[in-house]
């Protein structure tokens, strides 16, 4: 995980002069909070697309099984007609179970690898927070320390480094500020291209389990032959393949 906000500012005593403005404080930890959300939910969602497979593959396995546990029921051998039905029952969960095969494989290229790449971010914003406070404390060493002299007698080398200081401070006060903007910008940018980047995943999912939920009403309708169910399958499996976000291997 990133910094936590405790640790944000640094604290070097206390400044009689306020360097950083509130405000500026305020808009930054704001930003990064956000930015800290945005990973913790990202990680959750990864590990929940993860076990949500893992489920939906045992819950089709789980169906196939069922039937075939019931054609071998000696009930089913001395009932013709339940043996066919249990029969058709077992042909259309093999089917579901290998479309929802081809659906769960879907998943990584869709959605978990590009969680994945997205969360690969955090870590490069983390290090560029920690060497943005480490610039924060460098700014506010310097400050301490002039205002130290301010508060000596004003000898001559006291007044020499007061006369010093302003050209001392001004590098170091630039690179905290050019290294707070650009983080600033880089994770307003950040957070504000989620919504693009994760579109396509989502809908790509979504119109997934909407092909398989009419492929589910399609198995389920009477008066259909083994043909067919056969061409429905293969026309709703080529659905998945045209969802824009799956490429070809």
């Amino acid at each position: 995980m990133g910094i936590r906000k405790s640790c944000i500012p640094f604290k070097i005593g206390q400044l009689k002069k306020q360097i950083v403005p509130k405000t500026v404080e305020r808009n930054f930890e704001r930003e990064y909070g956000k930015l800290q959300q945005l990973e913790e939910q990202t990680q959750r969602l990864q590990k929940d697309m993860m076990k949500s497979t893992d489920a939906d593959l045992a819950m089709s396995k789980s169906a196939v099984k069922i039937s075939l546990d019931l054609l071998s029921n000696p009930v089913c051998e001395q009932d013709q007609d339940l043996l066919n039905m249990v029969t058709a029952l077992n042909t259309t969960m093999k089917r579901m179970d290998a479309f929802n095969q081809e659906k769960v494989n879907q998943i990584p290229k869709t959605v978990i690898e590009p969680l994945k790449e997205f969360g690969s971010v955090f870590p490069s914003l983390n290090m560029a927070v920690k060497r943005r406070e480490q610039a924060l404390q460098d700014y506010r060493r310097l400050q301490a320390e002039v205002e130290k002299f301010e508060e000596k007698e004003k000898t001559g080398p006291v007044l020499a480094k007061l006369h010093q200081a302003p050209e001392e401070l001004r590098p170091v006060r630039e690179n905290f500020e050019a290294k707070n903007r650009q983080l600033l910008e880089e994770m307003l940018r950040f957070y504000g291209s989620r919504l693009d980047y994760f579109q396509p995943s989502f809908e790509s999912l979504i119109r997934a389990q909407v092909i398989f939920g009419d492929l589910t009403q399609q198995l389920d309708q009477p008066g259909h032959s083994d043909e067919q169910r056969e061409w429905e399958n293969e026309a709703k499996l080529s659905e998945l393949w045209a969802l824009s976000i799956v490429a070809d291997d």
